[in-house]
């Protein structure tokens, strides 16, 4: 459960990968992820391992963050493959530490805070893709507004302010729907830039890295929006 944007750098380069093909590798491999995070959630709950393991979830959290950094900053030069793998096995553990709203909502808010944030995820990202707005403005205000959300939630682990945390949550979803648009788009025109990126790998090679990394950024807007809906719709047990 982290509030995380990897970065992405590229430069100017010939195309040699399908928009379409890597956006439709892009949904399928972050489907994927969410699978593996909720099947692994409910094997965890289910079988009792999220109690017996909580003392451990600090590990979890920086293992992720490790994941999260290191398939960020190397993904371009690293075996397709292997990213892919190490993409599943970070979804794998997001799901160990999803797995404690098992015990914290009830059942029905999960599923109702699950259809709502599919549901929006899913119209913000058309539009993301469609729109010929340049949506890249809109995201340097949304990742200041991102600095100050995390700032503000970690202050209010000290100040335990119940209209801040209505504040924090609102916010979130705010800020995590727009990035939803704004980072299908970058994803989408990043795709014809992508060869320089790499100085080895055929197209199907590089088709499969981009996809996973842009499939992980999706990911992490799509988990952090559902846990900020969580936070409105769900009644704490």
């Amino acid at each position: 459960m982290d509030i995380y944007r990897p970065p992405v750098t590229v430069a100017a380069s010939t195309p040699r990968v399908n928009v379409n093909e890597v956006m439709k590798g892009v949904y399928m491999w972050m489907t994927a992820g969410l699978g593996t995070s909720a099947l692994v959630a409910v094997l965890f709950a289910a079988t009792g391992l999220t109690l017996t393991l909580y003392p451990a979830y600090i590990l979890f959290l920086f293992a992720e963050l490790g994941l999260v950094w290191y398939l960020s900053a190397r993904i371009m030069r690293m075996p397709a493959q292997r990213a892919t793998t190490m993409f599943l096995i970070y979804a794998a553990l997001n799901g160990a530490t999803l797995s404690v709203i098992l015990y914290a909502f009830a059942l029905s808010d999960i599923y109702v805070a699950l259809f709502a944030t599919a549901a929006m995820f899913g119209a913000m990202s058309i539009v993301g893709y469609t729109t010929t707005v340049d949506l890249s403005k809109m995201g340097s205000l949304l990742f200041m507004a991102l600095i100050g959300l995390i700032v503000a939630s970690i202050v209010n682990i000290f100040l335990a302010s119940s209209a801040l945390y209505w504040i924090v949550s609102y916010a979130g979803v705010i800020i995590f729907t727009g990035l939803t648009a704004y980072d299908t788009q970058r994803i989408k025109n990043q795709v014809v830039l992508i060869d320089q990126m790499s100085a080895e790998g055929d197209t199907a090679t590089l088709t499969r890295r981009v996809s996973i990394l842009g499939a992980l950024i999706l990911y992490l807007d799509f988990v952090n929006l559902f846990l900020f809906i969580l936070r409105i719709v769900g009644r704490r047990r």
